[in-house]
């Protein structure tokens, strides 16, 4: 995959840094003011230890940032505080989901084997969005042989929301990891002598299979960390969400995380916060736009009081907006994908949803609900 030289700050970057050794690559990104201010993401997994180390000889102070889904092995909390020790790191932060979010979206600790992604969006992707809040970079321990959703990792890049991501090991192989780990006797993870070569989630990993470890017998690669809808990104992110209103596509207006409560859209309504009031924002997730059990939940948080925002998201039809909002929903949030398949204008008009009677629309065909929706489109074939 070649560099992605459409973002002028990382295209200098990765020519400035690409001839440095990566411990003076990491001394100079500490102290580059096109950086900001930057911390470290660490799992404390079976190889983290290298980039730790480094970490430690140039500032042991740096912001750490852990994050414990609270799933994570034993081996891996003992092994943790063993690096901070040893190392004589004074950064380290620990970040969790808040109790409420698990209670309310994995009340049976089940999302794994039903949604494994939603899973790690609700304990490991939203908490580290919360604990980057205030740094401009992070610095990850992403390598190009760790799969292939990787093989064109770049020394600096961007995530979804355009803050800096440095891979000061991208370009490191598995033999360099343990060759830095045998020269400078460092503590290995208690479970790689057990054959754990990648570790995450204890329910999730398996021993013996490298990253392939991780989630054994589905397809995925990623905890959602470092993707967006499944792919690496390289600058700013072109495929946002987008969020409908009745007045058509609108820029969001985001709340702080921990004032948003995250629901699959499958959750059950007797499991529901009994103050649901407490929540700026409750935002359900559709699986699929045929998965209805997202409007009776609706229903039933609006019938406990909810009166704050209530935000739909996953692959829905604009044909659906009209029962969204009467089920109580505020807005939707779609992904960018899905709008460039359903023009804002057929949005426009399913949100002139009480001039309409949304029964008659379930049967119109395309030309039918454009015509309907904006009458300017002609639906004789000649054009659109």
């Amino acid at each position: 995959m070649p560099p992605d030289d459409s973002d002028p700050l990382i295209a200098r970057l990765n020519a400035e840094y690409a001839p440095l050794h990566t411990r003076r690559a990491l001394r100079r990104a500490l102290g580059d003011p096109a950086l900001g201010r930057i911390a470290l993401v660490s799992s404390f997994g079976a190889q983290s230890v290298v980039l730790l180390h480094l970490i430690s000889i140039i500032d042991r102070t740096l912001p750490v940032l852990f994050i414990d889904t609270e799933m994570l092995f034993r081996e891996t909390y003992e092994y943790q505080k063993r690096l901070a020790r040893t190392l004589g790191l004074t950064g380290i932060r620990h970040l969790k989901a808040p109790s409420r979010n698990i209670r309310a979206g994995d009340p049976a600790t089940d999302l794994h084997l039903r949604d494994p992604d939603a899973c790690c969006e609700l304990r490991k992707v939203r908490p580290l969005q919360r604990g980057l809040h205030g740094f401009d970079c992070w610095i990850t321990g992403r390598r190009r042989d760790q799969g292939r959703s990787r093989a064109g990792l770049e020394l600096f890049g961007r995530d979804s929301v355009g803050r800096i991501k440095f891979n000061p090991l991208a370009h490191w192989s598995a033999a360099d990891v343990n060759a830095h780990i045998n020269r400078h006797n460092l503590p290995r993870h208690p479970l790689s002598a057990r054959g754990f070569q990648s570790l995450g989630c204890a329910p999730c990993t398996v021993a013996g299979h490298g990253r392939a470890g991780r989630w054994p017998d589905r397809a995925k690669e990623e905890c959602g960390i470092h993707v967006v809808d499944g792919r690496i990104r390289r600058g700013p992110a072109p495929d946002a969400p987008v969020i409908v209103r009745d007045t058509g596509f609108v820029p969001d207006d985001p709340v702080p995380d921990a004032r948003v409560l995250e629901l699959p859209g499958d959750t059950d309504p007797a499991t529901l916060p009994r103050d649901p009031a407490g929540w700026q924002m409750i935002r359900i997730t559709f699986p699929a736009f045929h998965d209805g059990r997202g409007f009776s939940l609706a229903r039933a948080l609006r019938d406990s009081g909810f009166d704050g925002r209530l935000r739909a998201a996953g692959p829905l039809l604009a044909a659906q907006y009209p029962l969204l909002r009467r089920c109580g929903f505020d807005e939707v949030e779609i992904p960018a994908a899905h709008a460039a398949r359903q023009p804002e204008y057929l949005w426009q008009g399913a949100a002139r949803w009480r001039e309409h009677d949304y029964q008659a629309r379930l049967g119109a065909g395309p030309r039918q609900l454009n015509a309907l929706y904006n009458p300017d489109i002609p639906t004789n074939g000649t054009s659109g």
